[in-house]
C-alpha cells in the first residue's frame, strides 16, 4: 500500500491538539506526526478538519433497519457501512436475549461477515456483545425476560456461541443465583464482563468487582440510582475509583446535565461512549417490529408497547457532537469515544488513539462535526473533501 499523508490538520491526541500538523500512514499503521513537511506518495490537504483516533462502538443493536438478532452478513455489512459514514471505524454486534440457535445463526453469520470485511468500506467487527442474557427480571428494560439464564448449574456458558477470533463480552446482573461464581467464570475464560440491567446491593456489586466486573453498562439505566439514603448501583460506581461506565449521550436517556455532572465526576478517562442503537437508527421517525414486539421512534426517542425506551437511534457522532456542546473538549471526547473503549476491550496496543504504530483508523471532522474523510487500517473508506 502507498503512502498516505493527511497534511494542515488538528489533530486530536491522547492528551493535547496539534494545529497545522500532518500524519503519515505506511501501509495499515501511523508511521509520523509532525508539524514538519513530510513527503509521501499521496497526500490530502484535510485543512479546516479535526482529526480524531476512529470512534468505537462497543455496544450497537442495529441500524438502517436491520437487527443484529435476525442479522445476515449482508445485512451486517450493511451496518457496518453505516457506521463508517458516521465515524465509527470499529464495533461490537449486540445481541439481545435470545435462543441459543439463533445465537447460533448469528454468529455464524458474523463469521462470515469478518471474513470479508477487510476489503469493504465499512466499521470492522471486533467481537461480539451479549446483554442482558443473565439479567434481573425488574430491570429488564427493552430486554426480553422469557430469556433470560441464571447460573444454576454452571454450564449456562456453554449454550453461548462464541466466535472463533474475537472479543466477547457480556453484561449481566451479579445479583442472579451464583452471579459472582458466573462472573468468575466468565473471566477465566477471557470474556469481558460489564454490570448491568441491575439491583445488586453494595456487598454483591463489592464481590462482583473484586470477581474482575469493574464496568457498567449504559450508566444510569436499568439499574438502580442514587439515593441520600441509599448508594444504589449508580452510586457505588461513582464513588470506586477504579470502576469505569459506559453511557448513553443522547440527551434523552440521561439528562443533559446529569451526563455531564457524572461524566465530570468519573472523569473522561473512565467514561466510554456508546450509541445503544437500534435496528431504525438512520431511518428517521418510523415504526418498526422489533424484538416481538413494536417499536416507534418519534422525534428522536425510541419506545416500546410497554412504555420502556428500547435502545437509541443515535451514532457515536451524535453522541460526539453532544458532548462537545456539553462542555467537554475534543481531547477529552476522543478519550470516550475511542481511547477508553479500546482499553476496555485490551486492544488499546494497536486502537483507540493517533500515535505512531498503531492502526490508521482515523475520522476528520469539519466544524460543524461531518465526517470529511475515514480511513480504516490505512484505506480510505469515506471521502467528502472533493
Amino acid at each position: 500500500m502507498a503512502s498516505l499523508l493527511l497534511k494542515n490538520t488538528v489533530v486530536i491526541l491522547h492528551d493535547e491538539k496539534l494545529e497545522n500538523a500532518s500524519v503519515l500512514i505506511e501501509n495499515d499503521k501511523i508511521a509520523a506526526i509532525s508539524l514538519e513537511e513530510i513527503k509521501a506518495e499521496e497526500t490530502i490537504n484535510i485543512y479546516g478538519t479535526k482529526l480524531f483516533a476512529g470512534f468505537i462502538d462497543i455496544h450497537i443493536h442495529g441500524a438502517v433497519g436491520v437487527d443484529v438478532n435476525t442479522a445476515d452478513a449482508d445485512g451486517l455489512s450493511k451496518v457496518g457501512k453505516f457506521l463508517v459514514q458516521n465515524g465509527v471505524t470499529a464495533w461490537l454486534p449486540t445481541f439481545v436475549p435470545d435462543t441459543s440457535e439463533n445465537y447460533r445463526r448469528v454468529v455464524g453469520e458474523i463469521e462470515n461477515a469478518v471474513k470479508v470485511q477487510e476489503s469493504e468500506t465499512a466499521a470492522q467487527i471486533l467481537g461480539i456483545h451479549y446483554e442482558g442474557v443473565f439479567a434481573n427480571e425488574k430491570m429488564c428494560g427493552a430486554l426480553r425476560p422469557e430469556f433470560f439464564k441464571t447460573f444454576k448449574n454452571g454450564d449456562e456458558i456453554d449454550f453461548l456461541p462464541k466466535l472463533k477470533r474475537g472479543i466477547h463480552f457480556m453484561t449481566l446482573a451479579p445479583e442472579i443465583e451464583n452471579g459472582i461464581e458466573l462472573i468468575r467464570e466468565l473471566i477465566s475464560q477471557n470474556w469481558i464482563v460489564s454490570i448491568g440491567h441491575t439491583k445488586a446491593e453494595t456487598e454483591t456489586l463489592d464481590k462482583a468487582k473484586q470477581a474482575g466486573a469493574k464496568h457498567l453498562t449504559h450508566f444510569f439505566n436499568a439499574m438502580t440510582g442514587i439515593h441520600h439514603r441509599e448508594t444504589g448501583v449508580a452510586g457505588w460506581a461513582l464513588i470506586n475509583e477504579d470502576v469505569t461506565f459506559d453511557i448513553i449521550a443522547d440527551g434523552m436517556h440521561v439528562a443533559p446535565q446529569i451526563l455531564k455532572f457524572a461524566c465530570e465526576v468519573k472523569s473522561s478517562g473512565k467514561v466510554t461512549l456508546i450509541s445503544d442503537s437500534i435496528a431504525p437508527a438512520g431511518l428517521g421517525d418510523v415504526e418498526f417490529e422489533i424484538w416481538g414486539e413494536k417499536i416507534s421512534v418519534i422525534k428522536g426517542k425510541t419506545q416500546n408497547e410497554r412504555g420502556s425506551i428500547a435502545g437509541s437511534v443515535i451514532t457515536m457522532l451524535d453522541a460526539v457532537k453532544l458532548m462537545l456542546s456539553n462542555g467537554f473538549s475534543e481531547v477529552e471526547v476522543s478519550r470516550m469515544a475511542s481511547a477508553n473503549p479500546a482499553k476496555l476491550l485490551g486492544i488499546e496496543k494497536d486502537y483507540g488513539s493517533i500515535e505512531i504504530g498503531k492502526r490508521a483508523d482515523l475520522v476528520a471532522l469539519d466544524e460543524k462535526g461531518n465526517v470529511k474523510l475515514a480511513i480504516i487500517g490505512g484505506r480510505i473508506c469515506q471521502n467528502h473533501l472533493r
